[in-house]
């Protein structure tokens, strides 16, 4: 019985865990370029009892009982799937049409005063700062970082905005003169390397040397020549890409199986109970 109850512990503590994530997922339908997570389990130790050895009948099953402790999640990945592009007509609003594209943003480190992360939300803006100039942010006011690492900055005045494919931000004013910024854009190659910070946004992780990688390894700057790689939609912005039904229907089962489990420890419970009450 204790064992039972053990095991039932065990893997309700992890469906919880799934359950937050497939809530994670379902509140961020809304939000673009939000990736979901998809979480994997795998079986925890567990005994092998070999008492068929009279049976000499051939089964298609595995021989024995495996008498385990449960299951644990074994693996939490992105679904780094591309979401389906929303025209919304405004001249700051960008989509990449590459899955694995991101724009770069700075954001505040505690340790290190400011860190680089890397995000598909495109949904840009200005903020007046105090000498004058405007700062291309998005809509957490992080500032949306050039080909350079630096915030991107622009005279006041403007008219319009307008992007080309290679990511190139073309600001046009009143007398007819354009000002161009490069907008950082990096592509990667190893995805389940990177670490997600909230939300949309993803960094570099700390540990690389204990991963044996470089940052080279996991994502490359499109700087040059490479620019040309770059896809960029204007007045488009990118939907999150997790599909309500896989999440409702994956909800349900964890449900199921919490509810399962809670009703092993219930039955347990009761079963000791009667074995206290026979002595």
């Amino acid at each position: 019985m204790l064992r039972t109850l053990i095991t039932a512990t065990n893997t309700m503590s992890q469906l919880q865990n799934q359950i937050d994530i497939i809530g994670n997922n379902l509140s961020n339908t809304g939000t673009h370029g939000y990736k979901a997570k998809d979480a994997k389990f795998q079986e925890l130790l567990y005994q092998q009892y070999n008492n068929d050895k009279l049976d000499k009948v051939e089964r298609d099953s595995p021989t024995g009982i495996r008498y385990g402790v449960g299951a644990a999640l074994a693996q939490t990945q992105m679904n780094w799937k591309q979401g389906s592009l929303q025209s919304t007509d405004r001249n700051l609003d960008f989509a990449f049409q590459e899955p694995k594209q991101y724009f770069n943003v700075l954001m505040p480190d505690g340790e290190n005063g400011q860190q680089t992360a890397y995000t598909r939300q495109g949904a840009f803006y200005v903020s007046p700062m105090e000498n004058g100039q405007l700062m291309l942010v998005n809509g957490d006011g992080y500032p949306v970082a050039n080909a350079g690492g630096q915030a991107i900055t622009i005279p006041d005045g403007v008219t319009d905005f307008s992007i080309n494919e290679t990511g190139i931000l073309t600001a046009t004013y009143p007398d007819g003169t354009t000002q161009q910024r490069e907008l950082a854009v990096s592509v990667l190659q190893k995805p389940n390397a990177m670490e997600q910070l909230s939300g949309t946004y993803i960094a570099l992780p700390n540990n690389l040397e204990e991963l044996g990688l470089n940052a080279e390894d996991i994502m490359t700057d499109l700087q040059g020549a490479n620019r040309e790689e770059i896809a960029i939609a204007n007045g488009m912005l990118e939907l999150s890409n997790v599909d309500t039904s896989k999440e409702m229907t994956d909800l349900m089962t964890a449900q199921r199986s919490y509810q399962f489990n809670a009703r092993s420890i219930t039955i347990a419970d009761q079963m000791m109970g009667l074995i206290n009450g026979i002595r």
